[in-house]
């Protein structure tokens, strides 16, 4: 995975969260595209490179590698692209050592995701374009059953209502395209997993050939859109500070591990610079650690509106001025601290929020309340246009409301001379506690875990 899939991972996580929380039953599913072409030439190549996989699995770490090296004989040796081809065949025709060989390399590709979303704390299942394999025959035959395709070139083509761009959805030589695995992917997530809303998180240069789609869709009665919801929540592309895709120096694509690993390196040195090596324990600073790390890598990326491109920048999104989700984590446990340092146990907070009356009179107090009262509208929001950072924004401006609220009106008093508690202002504490328990399922949300200490 490069840092491309870095934008259909966080943000399509995030919906998933929000529609889990207001009570959906959500399929959270990864589309890979584990068949083709580009399989052929990788078996291919485990062939010559491993003769003895089907006896001993062949120790292939650096998939990218791997992957580099038989592309450029496929482009560069005709005998080995002939020999591509053929394991393609033989792949769609199942033969059983080709698929051992194509299980591996998939395999080797699964552990290595399986690491980014173990990091990015993310579940989903993965379900490549081989699981529609047989599907798509059928696919065929139906829009040729109801006379939906037309011959062109030997090619089999659908035109769809209000779409200029065909579908090809069988080539002269009878393989199968993009087109037609979309097809089918969208029929058994209609007709087999019953779904009532399908949301595809795809980059927004795929909004033609997805509109298509559901046209096509549509047109044979698959689905009728006033009942059933199909969305493309497109996003635009991750660029670097010069504005341009993001590349490595050497001007390949950024592995997402790498991308990762550089994020926890630079939020320890940022934690170590504050100082908090020396107040922490080492468990409460890796804690920190990754939670500043991946929370400030989902939260740049979710606090753009994701229909535009992005700039990747380290520096900006680790600054805890802003913003940024370093600002909003140190707010939190600053707000989650107050409570603790006036000695009011959880049990006691809870207890007081049933039986304390919350009192607004100072107009710091209102308008503290009326910035939690608007979480629900917010989510509203968002379920219906998909655009997270407009709850990245309430969050930003929450934490700051309260940061008045908090200046201006007494939570907690202290004898000047002696630093004993003198009163603890239970309403007060109460609008605290709301406050945090709003932060606190809005990072949720987002797919950021925030700690009890910074």
């Amino acid at each position: 995975m490069h840092v491309g899939h870095l934008r259909s991972t966080i943000i399509g996580d995030s919906i998933c969260r929000l529609f889990e929380f207001v009570g959906h039953d959500v399929l959270r599913l990864n589309h890979l595209g584990d068949w083709g072409t580009q399989f052929g030439m990788l078996i291919a190549h485990l062939q010559d490179k491993f003769p003895d996989y089907l006896a001993v699995s062949p120790p292939i770490g650096d998939l990218q590698a791997f992957y580099k090296e038989s592309k450029k004989r496929f482009d560069g040796e005709e005998e080995f692209k002939k020999r591509a081809y053929q394991c393609v065949v033989q792949l769609q025709n199942k033969n059983p050592d080709i698929i051992t060989a194509w299980n591996l390399i998939c395999e080797v590709s699964r552990k290595e995701f399986q690491k980014i979303y173990d990091c990015l704390d993310i579940s989903i299942i993965d379900r490549g374009e081989s699981f529609y394999q047989d599907r798509m025959v059928q696919v065929v035959r139906e829009f040729e059953s109801k006379g939906l395709v037309e011959v062109d070139e030997g090619r089999k083509i659908v035109f769809a209502p209000g779409c200029t761009v065909p579908l090809t959805i069988q080539k002269s030589d009878g393989g199968f395209t993009y087109d037609t695995s979309d097809l089918a992917a969208l029929k058994q997530r209609l007709q087999e997993e019953k779904a009532d809303m399908i949301i595809y998180v795809i980059d927004s240069g795929q909004s033609i050939h997805m509109q298509t789609i559901f046209a096509a869709g549509h047109m044979i009665g698959w689905y009728d859109p006033k009942v059933t919801r199909i969305e493309h929540a497109g996003f635009g592309v991750v660029l670097g500070e010069d504005k341009k895709k993001f590349k490595t120096r050497s001007g390949d694509t950024v592995r997402l591990i790498d991308l990762l690993e550089e994020g926890l390196k630079r939020s320890m040195e940022k934690l170590n610079e504050k100082g908090r090596d020396k107040v922490l324990t080492p468990e409460e600073l890796t804690a920190a650690q990754t939670s500043v790390a991946f929370g400030c890598i989902k939260y740049a990326d979710l606090s753009h509106n994701r229909m535009n491109d992005y700039i990747f920048s380290f520096d900006k999104m680790l600054d805890d001025r802003g913003n940024t989700a370093a600002y909003l984590l140190y707010a939190y446990t600053r707000i989650r601290s107050i409570a603790r340092l006036a000695n009011i146990s959880d049990e006691e907070l809870h207890k007081a929020a049933k039986e304390t009356e919350v009192i607004l009179d100072h107009e710091k107090e209102w308008k503290l309340a009326r910035c939690i009262l608007r979480f629900p509208e917010i989510l509203q929001k968002n379920l219906e246009d998909l655009l997270l950072h407009t709850l990245c924004d309430y969050l930003y401006e929450l934490a700051t409301i309260f940061t008045e609220f908090y200046d201006n009106c007494y939570c907690v008093e202290k004898d000047r001379q002696t630093g004993q508690i003198v009163k603890v202002n239970m309403s007060r504490l109460l609008l605290c506690d709301a406050t945090a328990a709003v932060m606190a399922k809005g990072f949720d949300i987002l797919g950021i875990k925030p700690v009890q200490r910074m």
